[in-house]
């Protein structure tokens, strides 16, 4: 598909509202308790020493050693973690031989964003999600937009108390169709997650897990039969990528994709391109094709805009041909989804029939002008478009 010129015109009103923005004031209307980090940032002279206030909730998944080590079994780095340690994430602590979470129903941010954002595409188009994080991640990527609360431990951010019941509620409340478990890294705040994801279910809320991936397969099953949806940021194809920008590995993430398709449950794919680190061609259509072969052609894959921030500021934001290139790559190689991410207003951002090519879900940002399904099919050739529609 060449990508054409095309003049839109949306209702400000309209835009600002889909992203949360108030039309008043220009200000984010959605958070629970201000200032909180996500949306305020973390400034050496704003951390907030919460240590005395540090709650204690029985971590799940690790084994015992002698001489009250433990072997923490939630993520691949499997962290042997000594009495009084934490492991590598930093909010996982050993007390005398026994393992504990330090952030059970303590978000740091809380926010209602339309599930666009995260971006799920073939989720409940045009939704809002309740979307949560806490302190805390098992990598170190250079690029990290949240690094101030990522890169953080719990004491040294600000929190509130949000028990999973009342995250239910503050969600249904804001008419949000799925509780989100983003920004940070949700493998981290595990327990919590699916402690919410109980709680919504309870009220017909669904819950989706935005990730990078990086988890053991243990826990992941036991997790899955709780979520309606995963988006998984796929860092790079390529093992030294992982190892040099994100202190990571890359296998770990690919058994993920593989545990999620053997699943069932619906996900999508962000590929972050960063210039002249994974933006190579070859690349990108050696993970094409693997994607191809091992999950199928119906993923949605979104080839998304880089922008300098934390430990990669020397490089310029990905170039919007490399990002076209990317786009074209996955449609040639036979993915049916791809999409081109962070660009407002392209045509990249737009779903289309594989088989007849109409605009099926229209978009605008995080704005939703128009969907043109019926049920789950194309409105124009009937084409079953893979998603979960209502």
């Amino acid at each position: 598909m060449a990508f054409g010129k095309s003049m839109i015109f949306v209702d400000r009103r309209k835009f600002l509202r889909a992203t949360g923005i108030c039309v008043g004031c220009g200000m984010l209307p959605y958070s629970i308790i201000p200032p909180i980090a996500y949306l305020s940032g973390i400034s050496d002279t704003a951390k907030a020493d919460n240590s005395d206030t540090l709650d204690l909730h029985r971590a799940e998944f690790y084994k015992k050693h002698e001489d009250k080590e433990i072997e923490c079994e939630l993520c691949p780095r499997k962290c042997m973690v000594g009495d009084k340690e934490r492991g590598y994430c930093g909010v996982r602590e050993n007390i005398d031989g026994e393992y504990f979470t330090l952030i059970h129903g303590k978000p740091c941010s809380a926010n209602v964003d339309p599930i666009e954002k995260k971006p799920l595409f073939h989720f409940l188009p045009g939704s809002y999600a309740f979307s949560i994080a806490t302190a805390g991640c098992n990598l170190n990527c250079k690029f990290c937009q949240n690094w101030q609360i990522s890169q953080f431990r719990p004491e040294q951010i600000r929190s509130f108390d949000l028990a999973p019941g009342e995250l239910a509620l503050q969600a249904g409340k804001n008419e949000c169709k799925s509780i989100a478990y983003t920004y940070s890294e949700p493998v981290v705040f595990y327990e919590y997650m699916r402690d919410c994801a109980v709680a919504g279910a309870e009220r017909n809320i669904r819950s989706v897990m935005i990730s990078a991936g990086y988890i053991q397969p243990e826990p992941l099953r036991n997790l899955l039969p709780h979520l309606s949806a995963v988006k998984i940021d796929l860092k790079s194809f390529r093992e030294k990528y992982y190892k040099d920008i994100c202190n990571g590995q890359l296998k770990p993430v690919l058994d993920t994709l593989l545990i999620l398709r053997e699943s069932g449950i619906w996900f999508e794919i962000v590929y972050l391109m960063v210039p002249t680190l994974n933006d190579d061609p070859a690349e990108i259509e050696d993970l094409c094709l693997w994607l191809i072969s091992e999950l199928g052609a119906d993923v949605p894959v979104h080839f998304t805009r880089f922008h300098p921030d934390y430990l990669l500021k020397d490089l310029p934001p990905t170039p919007v041909k490399s990002l076209e290139k990317a786009y074209e790559i996955a449609r040639k190689a036979g993915l049916n989804f791809p999409y081109v991410g962070n660009v407002y207003g392209h045509e990249g951002e737009n779903t289309y029939c594989p088989d007849c090519g109409k605009i099926i879900i229209k978009r605008r940002g995080y704005l939703v002008e128009n969907i043109f399904l019926k049920y789950n099919a194309c409105g124009g050739c009937g084409r079953v478009i893979p998603g979960i529609w209502s």
